[in-house]
């Protein structure tokens, strides 16, 4: 076909290969129902975001078993915030590490290995009676929470119908949110080691379902496993569906991509591509990396990314009651309302991308939370300079709740949904590790910034971070491709002919 003829031999350089996707159709046929695919795609779903509640039970273990664990380890603020950030340093290694593995051992092997060393991250910290073990435990967690932030949305991406594909993968989002809210509640009933073993539960979970769905058919594929990925597409779409488009599609787009030379990820950060890794994606122009990533989806990762984390939510996030407190607003009371609003508009979220797309909800992702900083930053504003008391406290937690919902509505989700799509097999270990790494950079940069910011100035600080969240709206205009409803081979051919 065209495309082999245009692609040289695989001893070439990645400069001198010109990339073409194989002649794949790119009409969208309308939305199917629930009830044409098979009961399996479900399960498996909701399976591997089972890892996705374990990374939030991990987030949020720090939070309410502050007082305690301090007490007993007679921990002074500065320990404990060092035991908190363990866990941050623990995801980028998984992180860097993920997509590795991934591609070695397979989708769901990876989600095992996590579930494995975050049990034992977690008994760790149970049977912990010195600050050795309880980070070497954090640690584990913190390793575990990366490889799953990182290989929930790909597999569910890599199982799930085109047609489905945003709502299912949105999935991790919602269980993330419910992890960290159960275990946020949960964490001021119990003590902090039994708050430890119910972070073992989704890790349990996890490998027994692993025993009864599919291997991801586009890694089987990748591998050559002819046999064991018709049989995992027919699992999944239903012993009655007739696959044999889908899979000669997704057969000959690895055919195709098999003839490529292999990514590496130093080919990422060549001193060529280095201004243009850098300079232009930060200013939202379009970037040209190396290789296959001469394509946007690198620079679309990592766009998509740094935006989420340095908007703010970190800061907000591990910072909600002190947030309130400052603006003269019942603690308790805006952490409740902080955590259901989550878990509803998350839902709300992965019951409309898959109709509404990904950059309308995006982009209006976006303004609620430039909205949501700048009725926050009034607020303290206001009671910094002794005016409207009685108004300050109500447009702060108007503020806070109004970014919560906007951003997991969609800046919280979608992001790694468009990382599970945007990447072609051949690359999607090194680069989906990377955009990984930069997400949990990107989180601590924003976490170990956030109080020095709000104490050189409570309302400039949210006046920045609402510039920032502007910034990130024109990126996901001008830059950011629409990838509902179209397979992940059709992605790869409309990033690469735009």
């Amino acid at each position: 076909m065209a495309a082999d003829q245009e692609i040289k031999n695989g001893g070439e350089s990645l400069e001198q290969v010109e990339i073409r996707i194989p002649l794949i159709s790119q009409e969208q046929p309308t939305k199917g129902s629930f009830r044409e695919y098979g009961f399996m795609v479900y399960v498996a779903t909701f399976v591997a975001a089972c890892g996705s509640f374990a990374f939030g039970s991990c987030v949020c273990y720090s939070s309410p078993t502050q007082s305690a664990i301090r007490e007993d380890f007679h921990l002074s603020l500065a320990e404990y915030s060092v035991f908190g950030s363990i866990a941050t340093f623990g995801a980028m290694i998984g992180a860097i590490t993920s997509g590795g593995i991934a591609d070695y051992i397979g989708r769901k092997r990876t989600m095992l290995l996590s579930s494995g060393v975050s049990i034992v991250g977690w008994l760790s910290i149970y049977f912990a009676q010195g600050v050795m073990l309880l980070g070497i435990g954090r640690l584990a967690t913190g390793y575990g929470m990366g490889i799953f932030s990182y290989i929930a949305p790909v597999f569910i991406a890599e199982i799930a119908p085109k047609d489905l594909r945003g709502m299912l993968t949105t999935i991790c989002g919602v269980m993330l949110c419910t992890g960290v809210s159960v275990s946020f509640i949960i964490g001021t009933i119990v003590s902090w080691r039994t708050l430890a073993l119910t972070g073992i539960i989704p890790c349990v979970i996890l490998p027994l379902g692993l025993l009864i769905i599919p291997e991801s058919p586009r890694w089987l594929a990748k591998r050559g496993n002819h046999k064991e990925f018709e049989a995992s597409l027919q699992t999944l779409r239903g012993n009655n569906a007739d696959i044999s488009v889908e899979a000669a599609e997704i057969q000959d787009y690895i055919e195709t991509l098999e003839k490529l030379p292999k990514a590496k990820v130093f080919d990422l950060f060549r001193k060529r591509y280095l201004l243009s890794l850098t300079v232009k994606c930060f200013f939202l122009l379009r970037l040209y990396s190396c290789g296959y990533l001469l394509t946007m989806n690198y620079p679309i990762g990592v766009g998509l990314m740094v935006g989420q984390q340095l908007g703010g939510i970190n800061g907000i996030c591990y910072y909600a009651s002190s947030i309130f407190e400052s603006a003269g607003f019942p603690a308790n009371v805006g952490t409740l309302f902080y955590a259901i609003l989550q878990i509803i508009f998350t839902a709300l979220g992965a019951l409309i991308i898959d109709g509404a797309g990904r950059k309308p909800p995006l982009v209006i992702s976006g303004a609620g939370l430039v909205i949501g900083c700048l009725l926050t930053g009034s607020s303290f504003f206001l009671k910094e300079h002794g005016l409207a008391p009685d108004a300050a406290p109500a447009l702060a937690v108007t503020g806070i709740l109004v970014y919560v919902g906007a951003f997991a509505m969609g800046m919280g989700a979608i992001p790694w949904v468009v990382m599970s799509e945007i990447f072609p097999m051949n690359i999607k270990g090194v680069a989906g590790s990377l955009v990984t790494l930069t997400n949990w950079f990107a989180a601590w940069i924003c976490t170990l910034t956030f109080n020095f910011l709000m104490s050189w100035s409570s309302y400039g600080t949210f006046i920045l971070f609402a510039a920032i969240n502007a910034l990130v709206i024109v990126f996901v205009i001008k830059v950011v491709p629409e990838t509902k409803r179209r397979t992940l081979e059709q992605i790869q051919a409309g990033i690469n002919a735009s």
